[in-house]
């Protein structure tokens, strides 16, 4: 949800994925093809599954197995595209190989836990997982034994809690500066979210509740990467970009993601910034005080020349006192297009 807040012009990337790749045969298989030899190659998943927050073909791409494949896969002894999937021997994994594995279709059925892409802090390492991660564990052990596959799963468990720790700690920092009132600009001072409440954009349910948040007991505020404050936009890059990174960096193998191009070291730069934002906002909130300054907001906040495109204005304007959520035809209806785990 958060990235359709914008208008339709600047969400045009994520349309054309999720609203035309999703249950059509021809995405992957080509319209005018439709020859399986070409959908088993690891590009027919890149029109879709890259970029900034859900980074999967360049972490793939660049991690060793990505290396070998791009080296052998005009090898037909390597790479023998004829072949199903249920009888494929390749040199190296392809995405197909390892998320379709013998040709079954749920790409997520041999994924590893989900997590929100890793943003979520889960303890991965669970007993509720542990069918998801002996399956996974399966796939690899096809070239791998099953020790190598498990200790690349704790490494990669490891690099997702020390991620939590900087998400969490970089979220306290903003936290502690709207509970101050220095937040800047407050969500009281802001357009409605998308889906036309005024929460604290960092106030996922429970996690943060109590009436200085907004919103009712439970309820969640909506990720913004514009019309928010500076530190609020810190956190979701973060969270959304960098913490991504180094999960899928870890499940692909690709330690330059997960560390380097802005995996762990973005974090930590992230981080750095967001507590040199709030010392400056605590150092000028004193100065303000000394002097009798009383800030108020800059009415840009509130209507900006794009933000009448906004969903939530459109509800506050048409539907008073209403949110998306009291418009929706039944309750949970955002969630029934979601095929069971079991299939």
């Amino acid at each position: 949800a958060w990235s359709i807040e914008g208008p339709p012009g600047d969400t045009a990337g994520c349309t054309f994925c999720h609203t035309s790749a999703e249950e059509r045969c021809n995405t992957c298989h080509q319209r005018h093809q439709f020859n399986p030899a070409v959908a088993r190659h690891s590009e027919q998943c890149k029109a879709c599954h890259w970029g900034k927050d859900h980074r999967d073909w360049e972490a793939y791409d660049i991690s060793i197995h990505g290396v070998v494949y791009q080296v052998n896969k005009w090898n037909p002894t390597e790479f023998d595209f004829s072949k199903n999937l249920s009888d494929a021997d390749y040199v190296g994994p392809t995405c197909q190989y390892c998320h379709m594995r013998g040709g079954h279709h749920n790409v997520q059925r041999l994924s590893t836990v989900y997590t929100s892409m890793g943003m979520s802090n889960a303890d991965r390492g669970a007993p509720l997982w542990k069918e998801k991660r002996d399956t996974w564990v399966s796939v690899c052990d096809d070239c791998h034994s099953p020790r190598f596959a498990r200790e690349n799963l704790q490494a990669m468990d490891e690099a997702c809690k020390d991620a939590g720790l900087k998400y969490t700690e970089t979220f306290k920092v903003a936290e502690n500066l709207m509970l101050a009132g220095m937040d800047e600009p407050m969500p009281k001072d802001l357009a409605p979210d998308w889906s036309g409440q005024h929460i604290w954009s960092l106030k996922i349910g429970a996690y943060h509740d109590g009436p200085e948040y907004g919103g009712q007991p439970g309820e969640s505020g909506e990720f913004r990467m514009s019309n928010c404050s500076a530190v609020e936009r810190i956190c979701f890059e973060s969270v959304g970009y960098w913490q991504t990174y180094i999960m899928k960096g870890m499940a692909h193998g690709s330690w330059n993601d997960a560390t380097y191009c802005d995996g762990s070291f973005g974090m930590d730069r992230w981080l750095v910034k967001a507590k040199t934002f709030a010392e400056e906002a605590i150092r000028l909130s004193e100065i303000e005080k000394k002097v009798g300054i009383n800030w108020v907001p800059q009415d840009f906040w509130r209507k900006g020349d794009w933000l009448d495109e906004l969903t939530g204005v459109k509800i506050v304007k048409e539907f008073p006192g209403k949110t998306i959520f009291d418009l929706c035809p039944e309750p949970g209806w955002l969630d029934t297009h979601h095929a069971p785990a079991e299939e």
